[in-house]
């Protein structure tokens, strides 16, 4: 019997994260051949979906593998808040080591316990820069007043709101609309997706303040890849680990030629003096103080080295 696998995302054919489906797709048919029948949605958007819809669409399994920002997730599994924390990460060796170790199983297994999930890995979406229509940002003062879109995530809420802007929680669809009519004046994303989305045609001003480091989930439609026979199974788990390293590489490049294309359309890129970063960090001390608090020993040692440092 074929088994049907139904991989889907919400972006164009030609990012990294579906070039990344498609490579595991062709890997599986090339080792599988008519033992499997893969199909590709690659932007669910494009069908009039949210973005945030491909969670339920791999819960209840009509796809059967997709990917989202870790922070959709936030409301059902409370420990991912953790890794929204702003500045958590120093660089993005520090990051990768901590969610391919033993940070990024815990919280795998804590998906895992509330939704019908199997977690093979993350891709990366990698650290998150701000973008607005109204003026340069170089200190937290100059975000004041300013609304912008955020996650959904409570912690990126109070994150925006410390550092005196109006967070908005908005879908990627619902903030599309409001960046276009600017309804909204600022977002924050890594510089691809702010180019992807095409938010720098809109938004003139961009800081890099690498202010959240976030992955993407890659789940897979629990009742059926359990269902698997065990070479299957494995061959997935394989093709998984392979494509996150492709989807990695791709982000890097995809992040430079970004810059270029921003620059491109005239706008103007903010890089932060290490006294005005120091600004962002000190604003949201607060929250890691927080933080020791609500997760304990137990999930901040996970982080490793370096955890609230400024």
């Amino acid at each position: 019997m074929t088994i049907q696998i139904r991989m889907g995302g919400y972006g164009p054919a030609t990012t990294g994260f579906s070039r990344a489906l498609k490579r595991i797709g062709d890997r599986l048919t090339a080792q599988f051949g008519d033992r499997v029948d893969v199909k590709y949605v690659w932007n669910i958007m494009d069908l009039g979906y949210r973005a945030e819809d491909i969670l339920w669409l791999v819960e209840h399994g009509l796809l059967t593998l997709g990917y989202q920002s870790s922070s959709y997730l936030t409301d059902r599994v409370p420990e991912l808040g953790l890794v929204d924390l702003p500045f958590l990460f120093q660089s993005t060796e520090q990051a990768r080591a901590g969610i391919d170790g033993a940070l990024g199983a815990a919280l795998a297994r804590a998906i895992e316990e509330r939704v019908s999930y199997r977690i093979l890995g993350y891709f990366e979406n990698g650290f998150r820069h701000i973008s607005n229509r109204t003026r340069p940002i170089h200190t937290p003062a100059d975000l004041r007043g300013l609304s912008i879109r955020v996650l959904p995530s409570k912690v990126q809420e109070q994150t925006f709101a410390l550092l005196g802007a109006v967070p908005m929680r908005l879908d990627l669809t619902e903030a599309i609309t409001a960046i276009t009519t600017g309804t909204i004046d600022a977002q924050e994303n890594p510089l691809s997706n702010t180019v992807t989305y095409g938010v720098h045609k809109f938004h003139r001003f961009h800081t890099l303040t690498s202010h959240f480091y976030i992955s993407r989930p890659i789940f897979l439609h629990r009742a059926s890849f359990d269902a698997w026979p065990q070479d299957l199974q494995l061959a997935m788990r394989e093709a998984v680990a392979d494509a996150i390293r492709f989807q990695r590489g791709v982000h890097e490049h995809e992040e430079e030629d970004a810059r270029h294309a921003i620059e491109a359309a005239g706008g103007e890129i903010v890089e932060p003096a290490a006294p005005e970063h120091s600004a962002f960090v000190h604003a949201v001390a607060p929250m890691l103080e927080d933080a020791r608090r609500q997760y304990g020993r137990e999930w901040l040692d996970l982080i490793g080295p370096g955890f609230g440092a400024t």
